[in-house]
């Protein structure tokens, strides 16, 4: 069976059959063909455990778990749609907002920033606004992720570490440190300031996905 196929920048088109079930974000869906069915989902695959840390957190997305034979149309509030596939050898970091589907088969957890970032990554989600807890997604499969004028590609090496605006951070991938730095430019010191004085460092080997706006789903 096809996998995610983009009808354009904005939706997204995904297959539904027997071992290909998803969950996606609850309201997203646009269209669909088939006896396909939606149930509302309080773990989407990731546990009572994780569940609960989002909960406590504040930061529980809504989600539907699809299920039949058919096909979906989604799409959430006109957001460019980036399609990633995972092949089980690393494992994608995603802010739980910007998951529009994925596939069931993907092992869904939650991480608190505070593991990967010690203090540094607890501040990090308390002075740029993005949450303590982060979806983590690893296994064979394909997720579809949110972004304000679409994401790009940035490679992580040790040798060239990567510096993003929090604000514009969407997801990264592969075994990545991040640590949160700070600098001041320009427009900080001519008060346009949005974030620029906050810099999130990642290093490593890896990948991390760039929107084009310094917006919050």
């Amino acid at each position: 069976m096809p996998g995610y196929q983009s009808i354009n920048s904005k939706m997204l088109q995904v297959p539904i059959g027997p071992g290909q079930e998803v969950y996606s974000k609850r309201g997203a869906m646009l269209a669909y063909t088939g006896p396909v069915s939606f149930a509302p989902s309080a773990t989407a695959g990731q546990g009572i455990g994780g569940t609960i840390g989002r909960a406590v957190a504040g930061e529980r997305s809504a989600m539907m778990h699809v299920t039949g034979q058919g096909s979906v149309l989604f799409g959430h509030g006109g957001l460019h749609v980036t399609v990633i596939d995972l092949q089980g050898a690393d494992t994608l970091y995603v802010e739980a907002d910007r998951l529009l589907a994925h596939d069931a088969s993907l092992q869904v957890g939650t991480m608190f920033m505070g593991e990967q970032g010690g203090v540094r990554g607890i501040v990090r989600g308390a002075v740029t606004g993005q949450g303590l807890f982060t979806s983590t997604l690893t296994g064979h499969g394909s997720c579809a992720v949110l972004s304000h004028g679409g994401v790009m590609e940035l490679p992580i090496s040790q040798q060239r570490p990567v510096h993003v605006d929090p604000q514009a951070y969407v997801a990264h991938r592969g075994q990545v440190q991040n640590k949160l730095t700070t600098a001041v430019g320009l427009r900080d010191l001519v008060g346009r300031g949005s974030g620029e004085a906050f810099q999130l460092e990642l290093s490593g080997l890896g990948v991390v996905y760039v929107q084009a706006s310094e917006r919050k789903i």
